[in-house]
Order: structure tokens, then C-alpha cells, then sequence
């Protein structure tokens, strides 16, 4: 992985922009202390290098009727290149899962996954994960209480 040198004015841009993504390109440039053209050609190459990946709106769970946020740990019968990737294809087709990484210790993969209800996330885990051919072992943590769920990464120069 090659690491890019970010200078004093990316760093402010894309603290900014993890803030605030709709943030206008003139008020961008004005936070920063640039003109707008020159500001946007900044932005356009930190996308092209692959710092900002996307631009996306975060929607509250709950108002969406989401009310059950959980952890999944899940084990694998087997522990083939073809069988963890199937797995993590599969993760990628669930709407329920929001995010999956592959893990060291006892536990194969963790996943971060939502449902309506407590029925709905049990039924997911039933019928969806471990029904799935290599599932070994599924355990979850249902969470009680969000005290933090930041999207922000901290950059510096």
C-alpha cells in the first residue's frame, strides 16, 4: 500500500469534507482559503487518488425503522480461498449487513448487521447465515445502547 503525502490544505479539505460531504465548493474553498476552481481541481485529484471513495448520505437507523443493531462472529466448516470468498461475496447480496471483515482468533469473519426487530434479526441469522453451506457457528451481540458511531477518520499531515 503506497501512503500519499497530504499537505496542510488536503488535510483541511477532507476534515471538512468528512463533516460536512454537501458542503458547497465555494464554501469549501472559502473554509480553506482558496478560490473555487482551484479548490474543486484539489478535491478532483484527492477523489482520483482514491481518498474519497464516495459521497454518501448517513441516515438515522432507527427512523428507518431499524431498531436492532448487532455483531456477528461467524466460523467457517472450511477455510479455502474459494470458500472465505464465497462468504464475503455473499455478505455483499445481504442488506442486513452493513459491514464484514475477515478476522484473526477464534471467529472467521465479524460482521456489523441491522434488522426491523428482534424476530426479523433472528430470522435473518436463521434463514440467511446459517443456512449458508459453510457456516460452522454464528454468535451475536445485540447492541443496547450507542454511545459512539463515527464515519470520520483522523487525518493529519
Amino acid at each position: 500500500m503506497t501512503e500519499i503525502t497530504l499537505s496542510a490544505t488536503d488535510v483541511k479539505i477532507l476534515n471538512i469534507l468528512q463533516k460536512d460531504a454537501g458542503i458547497s465548493n465555494v464554501a469549501l474553498a472559502e473554509f480553506v482559503g482558496m478560490s473555487p476552481s482551484p479548490c474543486l481541481r484539489r478535491v478532483k485529484q484527492l477523489e482520483a487518488a482514491g481518498l474519497i471513495r464516495k459521497t454518501v448520505a448517513l441516515l438515522d437507523r432507527k427512523k428507518m425503522g431499524l431498531g436492532v443493531l448487532a455483531t456477528v462472529q461467524v466460523r467457517l466448516q472450511r477455510h479455502t480461498e474459494v470458500g472465505t470468498e464465497d462468504f464475503a461475496r455473499a455478505m455483499n447480496d445481504l442488506p442486513e449487513v452493513l459491514s464484514c471483515w475477515a478476522m484473526t482468533g477464534r471467529q472467521d469473519f465479524l460482521l456489523m448487521a441491522l434488522a426491523r426487530d428482534i424476530e426479523s434479526f433472528g430470522d435473518f441469522v436463521t434463514h440467511k447465515l446459517l443456512s449458508m453451506p459453510n457456516v460452522r457457528d454464528v454468535q451475536s451481540s445485540l447492541v443496547l445502547k450507542e454511545y459512539k458511531n463515527e464515519t470520520a477518520i483522523p487525518v493529519v499531515s
